[in-house]
C-alpha cells in the first residue's frame, strides 16, 4: 500500500476534530477521515507534544453524562452550564468536520479534468 502524504492543514484539522469530540476514539474519528487509527493517534500525540499536554488532561469532556434534575438551584446551574459546554463542543466538532467537508470538495473539484 502506498504512503499518502497529508497537508499540515488537514492534520490540524483531525486533530483538532479528536480533541473537539467527547468520547471520541481514534478508530471512529479516522474512519470518517479516511485515514488508519495509528496515523490518527500519532497525530494526536504529537500536537499534544509541541503543546505541552498531558495525556490525562487532554481529551475535555470525557466524562460521564449527568442528568439536570438536582433540587438544588446553584446545582442545577452548574448542571446546566455543563450540558452547554457540551453543547458548544457538539458545535465545534460539527464545524469542524462541515470544514473538512467543504476543503476535500474543493481539493477533488480542482482535481477533475472533465
Amino acid at each position: 500500500m502506498a504512503m499518502k502524504d497529508y497537508s499540515d492543514e488537514f492534520k490540524a484539522d483531525a486533530v483538532a476534530l479528536y480533541e473537539s469530540t467527547p468520547g471520541a476514539t481514534y478508530k471512529s474519528i479516522a474512519a470518517d477521515l479516511g485515514v488508519s487509527r495509528a496515523t490518527l493517534r500519532e497525530w494526536v500525540l504529537r500536537g499534544r507534544e509541541r503543546r505541552g499536554v498531558t495525556a490525562t488532561a487532554a481529551k475535555p469532556g470525557a466524562q460521564p453524562r449527568e442528568t439536570v434534575s438536582s433540587a438544588d438551584p446553584d446545582e442545577r446551574v452548574r448542571q446546566l452550564e455543563a450540558r452547554v459546554a457540551e453543547f458548544e463542543a457538539s458545535e465545534r466538532k460539527l464545524a469542524t468536520e462541515r470544514d473538512i467537508l467543504r476543503k476535500s470538495a474543493r481539493y477533488f473539484a480542482g482535481e477533475t479534468n472533465w
